[in-house]
Order: structure tokens, then sequence, then C-alpha cells
């Protein structure tokens, strides 16, 4: 039955959509989990030890520090906190150019798969530093650079799959909600992080590597990667019906499917498209400097946020990683905001931590469109001419170059905080008006 078996094809087709879009919802949740617990546990590594009790039986010699992690147990502890974050974020960002590239030559699935699973592992070498009683900065300086390096891995595969699923007229709506997953992730992470940041802060970084790790399985059997393989899949369930070439011709001519089928030829006759040849796409340019100075003021807040309040406020770890986490449920609440107004919520966030909510949703909206629908569209960009495989490639660049400003955010942090805080705002709101005017 023709008409049956044209349902049957809609309802697989609606059914996998969903699933890959609840997939890679759960893939990117697990890899921004993975990247929260650093901020929270900074608090805990290096904190006001005149306020704990000392315990009689400790070695070593009387000082204030006792209770701090060596080597943040010194003065230059924030510069330290800085060197970790962007030994992170500094790989993260060169990575990141070469990722997009990788990720139009392999199938995403395998590329996804290997990145989480590295990234547990390196996640987990963190916090097991403090089961091996590890006190060089050179180590956790290189364990964060190499989770820095295959996190790459995750954002441009995970756009790309998104792209190959939905269209342009579903792809903002669908991806400025999906894009909720970073707020998500960091939500997670931080609670799952203060659960065992002041008993044993290794666990704070080994539970979130377990999860990563777990996903990254999880992908290797469920995934998959764009609506041609699912076609593809499809077609060898239903072989022997669909012998008869009349049959086949009226089921494939149903609009939507006609598009896919013709998609998917035109993908097999592209090849990728290069570095240079993305950076020509028109726009590229202009939102990858625009989401730089975006996502230095969000990352500033990421890596920043729990110890400003904990210094400020004299919060223990615990309860400043939980207030922390309202700044991503505002990123949650709002995805669709100016950046010519998060300059004012950051003035206004001088005077109140109730301001966490509406800032987290002027902050992370224009990060959020560029980092997803923004990006998407430009892969697919008419000058591209019907080459499709240049997605994973843009977003990218894009991601890359925003990926630039989230290491000079938290390493301008480390340098000003020192100085007082409220210069660390006033260097927000500086990079804010320059995304504004990029942006115009």
């Amino acid at each position: 039955n023709v008409c049956a078996l044209t349902k049957f094809f809609f309802y697989s087709l609606c059914r996998y959509r969903g699933f890959t879009l609840f997939l890679t919802f759960l893939f990117y949740t697990s890899y921004h989990l993975s990247r929260k617990p650093i901020s929270i546990v900074k608090s805990e590594l290096h904190k006001n030890c005149s306020t704990l009790i000392r315990p009689p039986n400790l070695n070593g010699t009387d000082n204030e520090t006792w209770c701090d992690w060596a080597p943040f147990d010194q003065d230059n502890y924030q510069t330290l906190f800085g060197a970790v974050d962007n030994s992170f974020l500094v790989a993260y960002a060169i990575g990141m150019f070469f990722s997009g590239i990788f990720g139009e030559r392999v199938p995403l699935r395998y590329y996804l798969t290997t990145g989480m699973l590295l990234s547990g592992l390196f996640t987990c070498l963190f916090g097991l530093g403090f089961y091996w009683n590890i006190h060089s900065i050179w180590y956790y300086a290189f364990v964060q650079a190499m989770n820095g390096l295959v996190q790459t891995t995750g954002w441009p595969a995970v756009v790309a799959c998104v792209g190959n699923w939905f269209g342009k007229g579903k792809r903002g709506f669908i991806m400025g909600v999906w894009n909720s997953h970073t707020s998500v992730g960091n939500i997670l992470g931080s609670l799952i992080a203060g659960v065992f940041v002041s008993s044993a802060w290794g666990m704070s970084f080994i539970v979130p590597g377990i999860i990563i790790a777990s996903t990254g399985i999880l992908c290797f059997f469920f995934l998959v990667e764009s609506e041609s393989l699912f076609y593809v899949q499809e077609d060898n369930e239903k072989e022997p019906l669909l012998q008869n070439s009349s049959v086949n011709e009226e089921i494939f001519s149903s609009p939507g499917l006609s598009n896919s089928i013709s998609s998917e030829s035109t993908e097999e006759h592209t090849e990728a498209i290069s570095f240079c040849g993305a950076l020509r796409i028109p726009g590229v340019m202009e939102f990858s400097l625009c989401l730089l100075f975006a996502k230095l003021v969000s990352y500033t807040f990421l890596y920043w946020l729990p110890l400003y309040i904990s210094n400020v406020a004299h919060f223990d770890p615990k309860e400043a990683g939980d207030m922390s986490t309202l700044f991503d449920v505002g990123g949650i609440v709002a995805y669709c905001t100016c950046l010519i107004l998060s300059q004012c919520c950051v003035v206004v966030y001088l005077c109140t931590v109730g301001m966490l909510l509406v800032c987290g949703a002027l902050v992370n909206g224009p990060y959020a469109l560029i980092t997803t629908a923004v990006s998407a569209d430009l892969g697919t960009h008419e000058s591209l001419r019907g080459n499709s495989r240049a997605l994973s490639t843009v977003t990218a660049i894009i991601d890359g170059t925003g990926s630039i400003g989230a290491a000079l955010g938290p390493l301008l942090a480390g340098l000003i905080s020192p100085t007082g805080w409220n210069n660390v705002f006033f260097m927000l709101i500086t990079a804010d008006i320059l995304a504004c005017l990029v942006s115009v």
C-alpha cells in the first residue's frame, strides 16, 4: 500500500529528527557539564582559612594558607587560575579552526564518540590530582590543555548534525530552543561539582568525566548523523516493498522527500569546502568578530563568577556554585535579546547579585544565536551553490574566533581582579560595546 508506506516514511522521519535533536542536546550538555567544575573548585583550592578550625594533628608550619591546595595557596593564585583556564581555552581556540575541517571529512558519529571519550579521560585525570596528591601547576595546565583540544570535536559536529536534519525554515526556532543545552550543562556541572567540592573536590571532576564518556558510548550506538543516512537505512529495511519502480517514483515524489533525496545526490558530488573558501562567505568574518567579544563576556562569567560570589558575598564554595547557576538560568529564559542592553545590565549587576537572571539572558542571547542559527545559515549560504559540506567548517571558524575571546576574558579577569572587581566589569562593558560595533 503506497499511502501506508508513505506515512511510514514520514513517521520514521519525524521520529528520527526528534531523536537526533534529543541526542545532540544530551551530547553537548555533557560537554559543558564537564567544563564547569573548575570554576566551582577554585574557591576550594584557595579560600579564607582563618574561618576554619585547624586540626591539631595537622603537620606543617603554622600559616594562614594551611587549608589551601598547593600551588594555589600563594598570593599569585588568581594568576595561576587564569593560567589553568587559558590552557583549556587557548587549546580550544586553536583546535577549533582545525576541528571543522576534520568534521567535514570523517563520520560525525566516530568523531563525536572519540571526542567525548577522550574528554572524559582528561576530566577524570584533573580530579585524580586530588587523590594522587599532585601539586604541580604544569600537570593541571597540561590536562586542561588536552581537554580543551579534544572538546573541539563537539560544537561543529552537533551543529552539523542538526543542520543536516532540519531545513532553514525551522532552523531558527529549533536551534534557539536546542541551544539551551549550554546553560543546562553549566547548571548540572555546577550542581554536581558542588556536591563534592567541600569534601573531596576530585570527585567534582571524576563524576562529570564519567558522564561525558558514557554519552560518547551512546553516540557510537545510536546517532544517525544525517537525513540522507536515514533514507539509506529505511530503503534497506523496506527493499522488498520498493522493487516496483512506479511505487518508488510515487513515494519519493512526495513533498519533502524529493528535496531530501535530491540534496543527498548533490551532497555526494560536492567536496568539503576549504578554510579560505569558508572565510569568503558573506557574514562569516563579521559574525566571528562579534562572537569574539560576546564569548569574552560569557566565559568570564563562566570561569570567575563562583569565585567572585565567594569573595564578595563570603559564601562557601557550594553556595557560591549554586548561586552562579542563576546566570545560566537566565540564559535559558531568553536567548533572543540584544547586546546593547547587556552592557547596561552589567553596570546594574555591580549593585545587585539579583540581576544574574537578566544578565545571563542578555549576555547569552546573541552568543547563542550566532553559534547556532546564524552559523547554520552561513554554512548553507547561497554563494556555496548547493555545496552542503561547509556547515562544520563555517561553524568551527565562527566559534574558533569566538573562543579567542573566551580565552582572553578569563585571562584578563585574572590579571585585573587583584586591582578590584569593578575593573573587571568595566572590561566586560567595553567588550559588549565592541561586539555591538562590529555587528552593526
